[in-house]
Parts: C-alpha cells; sequence; structure tokens
C-alpha cells in the first residue's frame, strides 16, 4: 500500500497537479484477529469499528494534526465539497468535517450510532459506549477513557445504572432518528451459549472453486 500510494503521489507531482489535489486514504473496517476472541468484523468494539482516516493536501493543516473527533465514513464527501468550495447535493447524510480540521470545531457529532444486520447495536460518546443484543438480551456498557480495550462490562454494575439508563436513551433516539426496521424486542430470545460444531455453513454462489474444494468438498 505504501509502494501504491507512493506512486500515486510522485504521479501527481510529475503531471504538476500534487500542489492541487488532495488525497483521503481510508478503508473498510477492520478483522477483530482474536480480540475479543473474534475473527471477523461483525461487532461493535472499537477494533473492528474504527478505521484510518488521514487527509491532505490543499485546505488541510500541513502540520500533521490528530483529532479524536467522531465521524463517519460517508461524512468525507460533504467534507471534501467544502474544502473545494462546492456546493453539497441535497440528500447528503454526512455532515461535513472540514470545522474540525480548520480548528473552528472540536466536533461535529457528539455520538456515533453503529450497527451490525439485526444482531447487534451500540451507541458511543467521547467516553463511554454500550453494546446491545436484543436476540439475547444482553447488554454491554464500557467506558472508552479508562477502559479502551473494551474489557470491562459495567452495565450490570449497580453503580452505572443511570448511566446506562441514559446511553439506552441515546441508543433509542438513534433508532428512530435512522428509522432502523431491526426488532429490538424479539419475542424469543436465544442463549448466550453458542456450539460452533452446530454451525452448518453453505457457501454462497460466488465462491470460486479452489475455495469450494479445500473448505466445502462435499458439495457438488
Amino acid at each position: 500500500i505504501d509502494d501504491k500510494v507512493g506512486e500515486i503521489i510522485a504521479l501527481l507531482k510529475e503531471k504538476n497537479l500534487f500542489e492541487n489535489t488532495i488525497i483521503v486514504y481510508a478503508a473498510d473496517n477492520g478483522l477483530a484477529v482474536g480480540s475479543h476472541g473474534l475473527l471477523g468484523k461483525q461487532n461493535m468494539y472499537e477494533h473492528s469499528t474504527r478505521v484510518p482516516l488521514i487527509l491532505a493536501g490543499p485546505g488541510v493543516s500541513a502540520n500533521g494534526v490528530k483529532t479524536d473527533a467522531l465521524t463517519y465514513l460517508f461524512d468525507i464527501f460533504p467534507s471534501l465539497c467544502e474544502i473545494c468550495k462546492i456546493p453539497v447535493p441535497e440528500g447528503v447524510d454526512g455532515k461535513s468535517f472540514f470545522p474540525v480540521i480548520s480548528g473552528e470545531a472540536n466536533e461535529i457529532r457528539n455520538s456515533l450510532y453503529t450497527v451490525y444486520r439485526n444482531t447487534v447495536r451500540a451507541v458511543r460518546d467521547d467516553e463511554w459506549k454500550i453494546i446491545t443484543y436484543p436476540r439475547q438480551n444482553y447488554t454491554q456498557l464500557f467506558n472508552l477513557k479508562t477502559d479502551p480495550l473494551e474489557l470491562n462490562n459495567l452495565a450490570e454494575n449497580p453503580n452505572y445504572k443511570n448511566k446506562v439508563n441514559d446511553m439506552m436513551i441515546l441508543l433509542e433516539q438513534w433508532y428512530l432518528q435512522t428509522d432502523d426496521t431491526a426488532t429490538m424486542n424479539p419475542e424469543n430470545i436465544l442463549p448466550l451459549e453458542y456450539d460452533y460444531t452446530k454451525l452448518k455453513q453453505r457457501p454462497d454462489r460466488h465462491q470460486p472453486q479452489y475455495v469450494l474444494d479445500r473448505y466445502f468438498p462435499e458439495v457438488e
């Protein structure tokens, strides 16, 4: 990746475009690679929901400024519009974080709502995060300042009952605001225990033959 980014920068300089180009480095959500005993990214922990985001170019500070402001990837588009001084099209959901990178504001959002299918919902602010698993009726509360690795679940601690209530109210507000269609109060509650040996995996139609041969030899 470093090599390819370098090639792009070199070409921009060769074409005399470098000083007039905004470079955005971002990525998709990352894999857990063992954190919390997980391997995928189908979870709401910070190690899987956070992504790299680096901007450079005209209109962006060249002093290597870092910020902890909360943002979404879909905030990039309206931000680039503002940096380039072009109007943001109607119907864009994102918020420009240009005020943050220009030093005019410390934040554009005070909380973030994250989801995965109909299995888990989470909301976080600059200090706290609550994760709820409706189908298991299970909740986790983490203080991201003192417990950035999200290892100490405070949801069952009586001292944090009010914080759980406050964060669940915030989560419900986001749920309604985003027209979330997931069922938050299912009729049947599933057990927390999960026996992976009972999982029957089936390949989708996009899998190449070498994957089928290696992992699904019984499939014809």
